[in-house]
């Protein structure tokens, strides 16, 4: 039940950056309330004065009135209240995805793409069904439950003591309910959760299922989580359907018992006819608006471990933090320096140690060893995808810590193995390197990256959708359309992560000319396993077990024949077609 409140308030918290739209909604709602109270009270003095002849027009207008002043009063509600609805479920829909990106790469991948989706779509459907429902109908029906029993109390005490045992019943079944099914509703959430981390997981592995001819496999595994969740859903219904017999019941015994005492007490003349039917009408009000109360705890209970879900996403705070006083790093000359830097992955023993070196502006640094050594994690630092644990990265003698982030990664254009392209046209994909770039310089890089001549041979050339992760493209197109989104970043500091593990030999010597090329004046660090790409770096980072256990030029690490010459004689550091 606490959980409860808490998700509830938090939900109607949001609501407070549209505050005055909101407060007056508030306002309206109260209003309604005591519009939809009056009309019982007038109702039975319109009885009571027909009954004894008395002249009853005056009332009945004046119940018209206001009967016409609630409907205007909930036609105001609705419109603004669907309209404040949908803006903050945009809203916060945005806040969501900008947490999401901005959230570590580790985030992400512990919990899976369908899973992070599932949970900013849900999440955002259910606050908007929350504010449109609480501004619409429940608001209203809490003032008017409020209102109800004192107005009744004035009126007979004893017809009051009925309709607030009705409201007593109604809420203790309420919140027993909610206690006995608060950890199947927690697990249930888990089960979706797990559901649609596994379609999104298979559907982006489409070419991986089907070429091991795996979807019966899949089919049924989806099928034995929708089991789980069906399994999981069944007694919280349960619960909730015997909810509704206890308080129709209790409703319909609160019914017979207003006429049963009202019967008794009008032949003695304790109350009149009008009264009676004021309470049968305070009946029927007060059971719509529990009911109404009643629906929409069950509602909101079911979805608390997803909002809860939802608030855990927003609340999710990168392990990258901006100082506030962070400078802009400007005119940059590409000086890069380690500084005993070191980097553990949580308690385990992965990662980096004590790394020390330095790559002068323009100085081309490759970095080798065995897949697993630290080479990717070393350059992670850089872009402060995390940070150092211990010692400091540098850049033109600035700490990256001491800078924005945006400067600093404005600063590095980076060429990933997995090239990572948008399901977007191959313009898009190149200009994400410079947004504001002219078609003139995207078709320059894709020229230097030598991609021009495959991209205006595609179907409408540049404005060429390449599907999903750039499926439409074979593995060395894509590999090119990264790297011009790489030469048209224009970066000092350039980062080539197996960048041309994809090609061929012949494309290879293509791009590695374009590449000699893009280098001239910029920081380059490379991480690569052909040979080609790295015998005239300027300097060689050999890693292992986290560690550079030698570092020098290609010539001189061959010499000592240490750990760098047993990589280039077991092959694994060979000129392509090498055999």
């Amino acid at each position: 039940m606490k959980a409860l409140l808490q998700t509830y308030w938090r939900a109607l918290g949001m609501l407070k950056n549209e505050y005055w739209l909101t407060a007056f909604l508030v306002v309206a709602n109260a209003v309604l309330a005591v519009v939809q109270l009056a009309e019982p009270i007038l109702f039975g003095r319109v009885v009571d004065a027909l009954a004894s002849n008395k002249r009853s027009m005056s009332l009945i207008g004046l119940w018209a009135l206001l009967g016409f002043f609630g409907l205007l009063t909930s036609v105001f509600l609705s419109v603004w209240a669907d309209r404040l609805a949908h803006r903050q479920k945009l809203a916060t829909l945005a806040a969501a995805f900008d947490r999401a990106i901005t959230l570590p790469i580790s985030y992400h991948a512990e919990r899976g793409t369908g899973r992070v989706v599932r949970i900013m779509l849900a999440g955002a459907d259910t606050l908007f069904v929350l504010w449109l429902t609480f501004m619409r109908e429940h608001l209203s029906a809490i003032i008017s439950i409020l209102l109800l029993i004192p107005t009744a109390l004035l009126i007979d005490a004893r017809l009051a003591g009925i309709l607030l045992l009705l409201a007593i019943v109604y809420t203790f079944f309420n919140i027993f309910v909610i206690r006995q099914t608060e950890a199947g509703q927690s697990a249930i959430e888990v089960h979706y959760q797990d559901m649609f981390g596994r379609v999104g997981d298979v559907i982006s592995n489409v070419p991986i299922v089907q070429s091991y001819a795996r979807l019966t496999e899949e089919q049924l595994a989806l099928r034995a989580l929708m089991q789980q969740v069906l399994f999981a859903q069944y007694p919280v219904l349960t619960w909730w359907g015997l909810l509704t017999v206890v308080t129709r019941a209790a409703a319909t015994i609160s019914m017979v018992a207003i006429f049963a005492v009202g019967s008794l007490l009008a032949s003695t003349g304790q109350v009149t006819v009008g009264e009676i039917v004021s309470f049968v009408a305070f009946a029927a009000l007060l059971i719509g608006k529990l009911d109404q109360i009643s629906s929409f705890v069950s509602r909101l209970f079911s979805q608390v471990p997803t909002l809860g879900a939802f608030f855990d996403l927003l609340d999710a705070s990168t392990t990258i933090v901006e100082k506030p006083d962070a400078v802009p790093l400007k005119d940059v000359s590409g000086s890069v320096r380690y500084e005993g830097v070191t980097f553990r992955f949580g308690p385990e023993t992965s990662g980096v140690y004590d790394l020390d070196f330095e790559a002068k502006a323009g100085e081309t640094v490759a970095l080798v060893g065995h897949t697993g050594a630290g080479k990717t994690t070393a350059l992670a630092l850089l872009q402060r995808l995390r940070d150092p644990g211990k010692g400091r990265i540098t850049i033109d003698g600035i700490d990256i810590r001491d800078v924005t982030l945006a400067s600093l990664r404005h600063s590095i254009a980076v060429v990933f193995q997995e090239v990572g392209l948008f399901n977007r046209s191959i313009y898009e994909n190149i200009q994400i390197g410079r947004p504001g770039a002219t078609q003139e310089e995207v078709e320059a890089a894709a020229k230097m990256a030598e991609a021009h001549e495959f991209i205006i041979a595609k179907p409408g050339g540049y404005q060429f959708v390449i599907g999903e992760r750039g499926t439409a493209l074979s593995g060395g197109e894509r590999q090119r359309v990264g790297i011009a989104r790489a030469i048209l970043k224009n970066a000092p500091i350039l980062i080539l992560d197996e960048a041309t593990s994809a090609l061929d030999v012949e494309t290879e010597a293509h791009i590695k000319r374009a590449f000699d090329n893009v280098r001239i004046g910029r920081t380059t660090f490379i991480i690569a396993h052909r040979l080609t790409t790295i015998i005239n770096a300027d300097k060689i980072l050999v890693f292992r077990a986290g560690r550079i256990v030698e570092a020098g030029t290609y010539d001189e690490l061959v010499r000592q024949g240490g750990a760098f010459a047993s990589l280039v004689q077991t092959s694994s550091l060979r000129p392509a077609g090498a055999q």
